[in-house]
C-alpha cells in the first residue's frame, strides 16, 4: 500500500465488485469436500484485500491472518498521519472481512522468528505473504547514525503509537529541521512539526508525541529534493494543505521556477496543475486572505530543489547532527526520467533534526522465501512465489513500495484469483490440512501462548482468544466475561496496548465515539481505530483497565 497522503480508499466490502474476477469460483468450490486452509501474512491493505478476495470467491474457504504487531491494519493505522483520518476509512472494510466467520486474525505472531513459513506451508493449503515493505532505505552517507537523524518512518510510527518507535525521542529543541526526500510522507512530517499542537489536539496523535510537540522549538523545515519542481512525488492535495497550514508561511524562490510555465503545457494534467500551484505560489503576491494569514506567521517552510545528501555534520563535540552538506546537482534527461547529477559543487544548511523521507524497502522474511535484495521483492509471476509452489505473495513485497491503495487492492485481487485458480486446477496439496490448530501447538510449545486480545478486539468470536486460561488470552475485565460470545459489543472489544508491553499493560473496552474520544485518545495505542472510522459500529462507553505485569506476550 501507499505509504501516504496519496491513500484514498476503495469503498468495496467482502461482497465488492473487482473487474476482470473470475466468476465461475463460486460454483465449482462448492462441490469440493474440504475448505482450503489458507493463511496470510500481514494485516495491511494487501492483507486484508487478498483475504477479501479469497472469502468473497470461495464459499468454503478459511483465511487466517498474521500480524506481528496485536492490532491490525498495518500502515493504515501506523502511517496514516493523525489529521488525516479520512485515509483510514477502509479499516470499516477490513473489518468487514475480518468479521466472516472464515476469518480469523492471529496478532502478534512475528513469522520468520516464533513461526518459519515452512511450517506455515505445511499447516496450509496455501501461504500468502503480505507483510509489506517493513524498512527505510538508509542515506548511507557519513553521519547518519548521529543523534538528531531518523528515518521518517520511524517518526510516523513515534506519533502514531507504533510500538517499536516508542521510545524515539526526538529532540525538537532547534530551530531548523531537513527532510530528505519530497513526497508525501516527507509533507506529513512536516506539517506535523509545523501545525500548532491545539490543532493537533482534535486528532488521534498520541499523548507522548503531542506533550513533545508542545515544547517544540522548530521554526523552519525545510524539504529537500535531488531533482527539479517536475519532479517532486507529493501530490497537490498535500502541497495545498502545506500552503494553507495556520501559522506557517512557505519560502519558495522563483528562480527555481524560471521557464517552467512553457515547459509544462505538456505534461499529465495532475503533474501539470501540481506544478502550477507551485508556480503561483513562488511568484505571485499572496492574495488578501493569504497574506493576512501568513503575515502573523512565527514558522516557515521551504522546499529546496537540486540537492542531494552528502554528509551530515556533527555539532563541535560531536555528539548530535548540526547540519548537512548537500551536493548540488543538475537534471540529465526530461519530466519523470530525468536524472540527478552532481555537479561538483556543495553547501552546508544548518539544522538540529534531520529525518530520512527516502523511501520504504522489504526485508527477506524466512531463508526458505527467495528474495530479491536489489529490487527488494519476493520473485514471482502475478503474485505466484517462483518455484516454490502453493506460496502466493501480494503488495508492496510483490511489486516494490509504489502506488496507492487501489493499486494494492487491484494487486491482491490478482493474486487472490491466482491462488483459487491454482487450487481449481489441482495444483494445491490435496486432503485436509491443519490449519490454525497446528501452528497454535507450535507457538505453545515455545511458550507464546494464543493470541486472544487482537482476536477479541475484532469481535472474531472464536478466533484464538482464551480468556479462561490465567496468563495467555484476554484478561477479565471488571465485569466482563472475556471472549464469551464473540459479539464486539457483548465482549467488550478488548485489546492490549501494545505500546505498554514490558512495563504495564492496559485491557482497553472499547466499545464507542463518545468517552473513547475524550478518555483513550492518547492513553491507548490499541484503541486507536474507536476515535476514527471504527467508533461508530461500538456504540456505548470506554474504559481502561490495568494488565498484570509478566504476561508471556510481552516482549
Amino acid at each position: 500500500m501507499a505509504a501516504r497522503g496519496g491513500l484514498r480508499a476503495p469503498s468495496v466490502g467482502v461482497g465488492g465488485a473487482g473487474a476482470g474476477l473470475e466468476r465461475g469460483f463460486q460454483q465449482w468450490f462448492s462441490t469440493q469436500e474440504q475448505p482450503p486452509q489458507i493463511c496470510v501474512v500481514g494485516s495491511g491493505p494487501a492483507g486484508f484485500y487478498t483475504a477479501q478476495h479469497l472469502l468473497k470467491h470461495h464459499p468454503q474457504a478459511h483465511v487466517d491472518i498474521y500480524e506481528k504487531q496485536l492490532v491490525p491494519f498495518g500502515l493504515v493505522r501506523f502511517g496514516v498521519a493523525p489529521d488525516h483520518p479520512e485515509v483510514k476509512n477502509v479499516i470499516n472494510t477490513f473489518t468487514q472481512t475480518a468479521r466472516s466467520a472464515r476469518c480469523a486474525f492471529r496478532g502478534n505472531v512475528v513469522v520468520g522468528r516464533d513461526v518459519a513459513v515452512p511450517e506455515l506451508r505445511a499447516a496450509y493449503h496455501a501461504v500468502v505473504l503480505s507483510y509489506g515493505a517493513e524498512d527505510h532505505r538508509a542515506l548511507e552517507i557519513p553521519g547518519e547514525e548521529l543523534p538528531g537523524v531518523f528515518s521518517a518512518r520511524a517518526f510516523v510510527g513515534w506519533y502514531n503509537g507504533l510500538p517499536e518507535n516508542r521510545e524515539l525521542a526526538p529532540d525538537l529543541s532547534c530551530d531548523t529541521a531537513v527532510i530528505l526526500g519530497q513526497g508525501n510522507v516527507a509533507l506529513d512530517v512536516a506539517r506535523i512539526l509545523l501545525t500548532p499542537p491545539e490543532h493537533l489536539e482534535k486528532t488521534d496523535i498520541t499523548e507522548a508525541a503531542l506533550g513533545v510537540l508542545r515544547q517544540s522549538r522548530v521554526k523552519t523545515v525545510w524539504i529537500v529534493g535531488r531533482r527539479g519542481p517536475l519532479q517532486v512525488a507529493f501530490t497537490i492535495k498535500e502541497l495545498r494543505e502545506m500552503i494553507q497550514l495556520p501559522g506557517t508561511r512557505p519560502i519558495l524562490d522563483p528562480a527555481d521556477f524560471l521557464g517552467l510555465r512553457d515547459r509544462i503545457k505538456e505534461v499529465p494534467r495532475p503533474r501539470k496543475r501540481l506544478t502550477e500551484l507551485l508556480l503561483r505560489t513562488a511568484t505571485e503576491k499572496p492574495g488578501t486572505e493569504d497574506a493576512a494569514r501568513q503575515a502573523p506567521a512565527s514558522r516557515a517552510w521551504g522546499l529546496r530543489f537540486l540537492r542531494s545528501p552528502q554528509q551530515v555534520l556533527p555539532s563541535p563535540d560531536g555528539r548530535r547532527a548540526a547540519g548537512i552538506r548537500l551536493a548540488v546537482t543538475r537534471l540529465e534527461g526530461v519530466g519523470e526520467a530525468a536524472r540527478a547529477v552532481p555537479t561538483g559543487d556543495t553547501e552546508d544548511l544548518p539544522c538540529g533534526l534531520v529525518l530520512s523521507s527516502v523511501g520504504y524497502k522489504s526485508r527477506p522474511i524466512d531463508p526458505s522465501v527467495p528474495f530479491d535484495p536489489k529490487l527488494g521483492v519476493i520473485p514471482n509471476m502475478e503474485g505466484r512465489v517462483v518455484d516454490v509452489p502453493g506460496l502466493y505473495c501480494s503488495g508492496w513485497v510483490k511489486r516494490g513500495p509504489t502506488g496507492v491503495i487501489a493499486t494494492t487492492m487491484t494487486d491482491s485481487f490478482l493474486t487472490g484469483q491466482m491462488l483459487l485458480q491454482d487450487l481449481k486446477a489441482g495444483l494445491l496439496p490435496p486432503g485436509p490440512r491443519p490449519g490454525y490448530a497446528a501452528i497454535e501447538a507450535l507457538l505453545s510449545s515455545r511458550g507464546l501462548g494464543p493470541m486472544g486480545p487482537a482476536c477479541l478486539f475484532l469481535g472474531l468470536g472464536e478466533a484464538g482468544c482464551r480468556g479462561s486460561i490465567p496468563g495467555q488470552g484476554c484478561w477479565e475485565a471488571p465485569g466482563e466475561a472475556a471472549g464469551s460470545s464473540g459479539d464486539a459489543g457483548a465482549a467488550g472489544a478488548l485489546s492490549l496496548d501494545p505500546s505498554l508491553a514490558g512495563t504495564e499493560g492496559m485491557l482497553c473496552r472499547g466499545e464507542g465515539p463518545g468517552s473513547a474520544r475524550g478518555t483513550l485518545r492518547h492513553s491507548c495505542v490499541a484503541c486507536l481505530p474507536w476515535h476514527g472510522a471504527l467508533a461508530a459500529s461500538f456504540p456505548g462507553p470506554s474504559a481502561c483497565f490495568p494488565l498484570a505485569k509478566g504476561h508471556p506476550r510481552q516482549r
